[in-house]
């Protein structure tokens, strides 16, 4: 079967992509190799993060990790923490660690349009002298990512401004059904609908946060 993309000109090498832009030197050369105090105040303020990972054949994963701010410990310049909480246990990102080993990660500040790009070589961590600095509301994580920075930089503005993210005014939440309604759509058809209405409720998933995994 035709893939979708085999009647349209592609880009298929350096060459030609490099014939629709190449960063300025400033842009190209603010890639560093550990983080410096602005880094570790931005990771400070953080608290949302995503993480990317890949495959050995380079299937992708990104999955959001959030928590209050300072959740992400910076133990040194190139080495930081990022605890694992309960959710629904598939644990996507983390197999495809087991295969290949690098990250990609992503910090946001709501409000903020900038955002910190942090890449390294991980590992997955069951124990270390800094679970005890990753508690939170009294659960200890039972495992963490735990990244060998190899690059740092800002990234600038322009998406966040672009998609006008962080202006109330553009929200939408009810434009397309509640998690509980595409649940019942998809991967709870057939359940009882005021049970999943309660489950998937604001209340119960709060009781749910630190407390181990969930259905989700």
């Amino acid at each position: 079967m035709a893939k979708p993309w085999d009647d349209l000109p592609l880009v298929e090498d350096r060459q030609t992509l490099e014939t629709y832009g190449v960063p300025d030197p400033a842009v190209r050369d603010k890639v560093l190799d550990r983080l410096d105090g602005v880094h570790v105040a931005f990771i400070g303020a953080s608290p949302l993060v995503i993480v990317s990972t890949s495959t050995s054949d380079g299937r992708c994963d990104s999955s959001p990790k959030g928590d209050p701010p300072g959740f992400v410990k910076v133990l040194d310049p190139t080495t930081l923490v990022v605890p694992e909480r309960g959710g629904n246990n598939r644990m996507d990102g983390f197999h495809n660690i087991l295969e290949n080993p690098y990250a990609g990660l992503l910090f946001v500040i709501p409000g903020r349009p900038d955002t910190l790009r942090v890449n390294g070589e991980v590992r997955i961590v069951t124990n270390g002298d800094f679970f005890d600095d990753l508690e939170i509301r009294g659960h200890r994580p039972p495992l963490a990512l735990m990244m060998r920075v190899e690059e740092v930089f800002f990234h600038c503005p322009k998406a966040f401004m672009r998609s006008k993210t962080w202006k109330p005014q553009t929200w939408d939440p009810d434009a397309v059904p509640s998690y509980a309604e595409l649940a019942k759509l998809l991967w709870r058809r057939g359940d009882d609908p005021t049970e999943v209405d309660a489950y998937y409720s604001a209340e119960h998933y709060e009781k749910l946060l630190y407390s181990g995994g969930t259905r989700a």
